[in-house]
């Protein structure tokens, strides 16, 4: 582990600045450092060696250890099939194979990738979680036309970057917690239905005996309705470039 790639990585317990709790069930994690991860891969055209994979506590994926030739190290999510020696790069005229970087409108048909950018130099915001890729399936004039692992089919301009291969830990979406304590350890605190409350703490509490959500609708601890009321943002610029929903 590279001790100038990480710092301690600060608790809100699901507080904001005020101190008050806004997001629930969080609270008494294990102390952990953050490693600084390259998303952006803007170090171009400067081979770097694989000398490390290592584990993060803060993701599902794993994460390799680079080092540059220039003597710079860095961290870069690790995928399928690379292993420590290999020797990758970020660059237009890259080899496609795991790890590597390179634009989207260089790459072949079929290729499998992660870490995928949405706006040229802004740094890889998408299929970023343990096990995920999307495959590039089509070119046109200025967008690839790209898979995503929820099923959905977007256009992502040729300019932006992404890295070969699929992100390895593949098997982490089988894996089963086995105790309470792990889940307290990932800061994860007990959830209390809403109906076993009382009414000063949540709309669904109170009553006599066992009742249930009541009228007219079921709400959250804050009194937004929860079942059938849009609540999401809609982000104009990305709901355009969409071409297929995600598969339900």
């Amino acid at each position: 582990m590279s001790r100038k790639l990480r710092r301690i990585l600060a608790k809100n317990s699901g507080r904001n600045s005020s101190g008050k709790v806004t997001v629930r069930h969080q609270g008494g994690r294990h102390k952990r450092y953050l490693r600084e991860i390259d998303f952006k891969r803007d170090k171009r055209e400067i081979p770097a060696k694989v000398m490390a994979i290592e584990y993060d506590p803060n993701r599902g994926a794993q994460i390799a250890l680079l080092f540059y030739v220039d003597g710079e190290k860095r961290y870069i999510l690790a995928p399928e099939g690379l292993r420590v020696g290999d020797e990758i790069q970020t660059s237009e005229k890259a080899e496609i194979k795991p790890g590597n970087a390179l634009p989207l409108g260089k790459m072949p048909l079929g290729t499998v990738v992660h870490n995928l950018e949405l706006k040229p130099g802004k740094g890889g915001q998408m299929v970023r979680g343990a096990g995920t890729g999307a495959i590039l399936m089509n070119k046109e004039e200025r967008y690839a036309l790209v898979k995503l692992p929820s099923g959905e089919q977007r256009r992502i301009g040729l300019a932006c970057y992404a890295t070969v291969g699929q992100l390895g830990n593949i098997e982490r979406k089988n894996r089963v917690f086995g105790k309470a304590g792990r889940k307290r350890h990932l800061g994860i605190r007990p959830t209390v239905r809403g109906v076993a409350q009382n009414p000063h703490s949540h709309p669904h509490g109170g009553g006599e005996g066992r009742s249930g959500i009541g009228m007219p609708s079921p709400k959250s601890p804050l009194g937004k309705p929860t079942l059938g009321v849009r609540t999401r943002n809609k982000k104009k610029y990305s709901d355009k470039l969409i071409m297929q929903r995600r598969s339900k």
